[in-house]
């Protein structure tokens, strides 16, 4: 005899709520998408509006936001907004900062040379990895087979037979660089199926996140039945109620089927930077670009009429719009802070660069930024992607001051980009008649203490296009 009852249970998860999902679209965007995206959330919410010029006495970096969320406080709302302690500790804020005037400025130096597409993004992050040459080569040769799309066009064992004309190579190997390229950014890029791809952005969730095992569970075993949209037989195969499978679901539109495609093919010859780093009395100052998006502000107007509307509706209606447009205030406040504190973290790194140029560049890799920071490499890759820093020796892309590190002979590390500027500036003072040989440019290297094999400055000086010697000889 079958008997219902009702019975009541508590308990605590996290969620990944619509507040935190928007943070972390916001923190990946560029310039030119974030001012899109703030243009559709004034369109399609009027609780948002355009904030006046700043008068002034008022300082530029004061948040646009900062006045009407005082005033609007009073309402009543602001206390039924949803605590989100996970999106405040993956965005926590450090201080202020005021926008720099525009005499600070020269609109002829946002110039940023043509970046790569997916391929360069990845070698970048190869580059950076704490892999051997044996592993690098496996990797170039794998993220050589992945479309734009960001999978894998050919198979491993077609690749194995490739590269063994050169050495023999393993398919465990090959797993195993590959594996390691499919944690890079963007997460997921590098898998043979879709199946594939969604599993490993899933995999990097944080294991509390709610259903995330539920969704892998829909992902690795349901995909026939998801790809006919049949939701009625993913509960028959896998055992879940309607309420499970909705909130899995939903998890699952949050991934990505064609990571790839976040990483665009062309870069803008002409950017705006999205921060300016000047010397002044007191050292080295980074501030926030104030025009890289609109100054918005919630409209007080709208936002006073909340508590006045009668129609039970109209007023569920208002209450949500004012809901979101605090909440895209908020994502975008810590978008910009999160970025000041990465910029900020790489130019106490690289003042000797500021200072010195090339030649003064320190060793820098993604870790060393997230450790201090307390973030993902992750989160720092995204964040240095399409982001531009206005500097006094031009406008260069966050990840430009990232690069590996060699030894020297008294046990201290040299940035690669500081051996390539010294390359550069030893072969544009060698004599006319009698240029440096790569062995010879190694041994004078050495003499510095800067240990470099011959291979390696033949490497970097065909990076930058220099010929050898005997055809530099050859053009005098």
């Amino acid at each position: 005899m079958l008997k219902s009852s009702l019975n009541l249970q508590l308990g605590q998860h996290l969620t990944m709520t619509p507040q935190l999902q928007q943070a972390i679209r916001l923190l990946q965007l560029s310039t030119i998408e974030l001012q899109l995206e703030v243009q559709q959330a004034l369109e399609s919410n009027p609780m948002l509006e355009l904030a006046e010029e700043a008068p002034p006495d008022e300082p530029a970096g004061e948040p646009a936001d900062a006045q009407p969320e005082t005033e609007s406080a009073s309402d009543g709302t602001e206390s039924e907004a949803p605590a989100d302690d996970w999106g405040d500790e993956l965005y926590s804020t450090g201080s202020g900062s005021q926008g720099v005037g525009v005499d600070d400025r020269d609109p002829f130096e946002n110039q940023a040379g043509s970046e790569g597409g997916l391929h360069e993004h990845l070698l970048w992050q190869l580059h950076l990895g704490p892999l051997n040459e044996r592993d690098r080569r496996i990797g170039a040769a794998l993220i050589d087979s992945v479309n734009a799309d960001g999978y894998l066009e050919t198979d491993l064992e077609t690749l194995q037979e490739i590269m063994g004309g050169e050495e023999t190579v393993g398919l465990d190997e090959m797993e195993a660089v590959l594996h390691w390229i499919q944690q890079c950014d963007p997460v997921g890029v590098g898998a043979r199926d879709l199946r594939e791809c969604l599993l490993i952005q899933l995999r990097v969730l944080p294991e509390e996140t709610p259903l995330r095992d539920t969704a892998m569970r829909v992902i690795d075993s349901g995909m026939e039945s998801l790809g006919r949209h049949d939701f009625r037989a993913l509960q028959r195969e896998l055992g879940l109620d309607e309420t499970t499978l909705a909130g899995a679901m939903e998890l699952v539109r949050t991934l990505n089927p064609r990571p790839g495609s976040q990483i665009s093919d062309q870069a803008p010859e002409y950017v705006t930077p999205d921060v300016y780093v000047r010397r002044d009395a007191n050292g080295w100052r980074v501030d926030l670009n104030p025009e890289i998006a609109p100054r918005i502000r919630i409209n007080s107007l709208y936002a006073g009429m909340v508590r006045r509307v009668s129609d039970a509706r109209d007023s569920a209606f208002m209450r949500n719009q004012l809901q979101e447009a605090r909440w895209f205030l908020k994502s975008l406040h810590s978008r910009n802070e999160t970025l000041l504190r990465v910029a900020r973290a790489i130019v106490e790194r690289q003042t000797g660069f500021l200072e010195e140029g090339e030649v003064a560049m320190q060793p820098l890799i993604l870790r060393d930024i997230a450790e201090a920071l307390g973030m993902h490499e992750s989160t720092i890759s995204r964040v240095t992607t399409q982001k531009f820093m206005h500097t006094p020796r031009g406008v260069f892309e966050f990840k430009y001051f990232f690069s590996s590190h060699v030894g020297t002979s008294d046990g201290g590390e040299c940035s690669a980009t500081a051996i390539r500027a010294m390359i550069r500036k030893l072969i544009s003072e060698e004599p006319p008649n009698r240029p440096m040989s790569d062995s010879r440019l190694a041994q004078v290297l050495s003499d510095r203490g800067i240990n470099v094999a011959r291979r390696t400055v033949a490497k970097y000086r065909e990076a930058m296009n220099l010929p050898p010697s005997s055809e530099r000889r050859q053009l005098v």
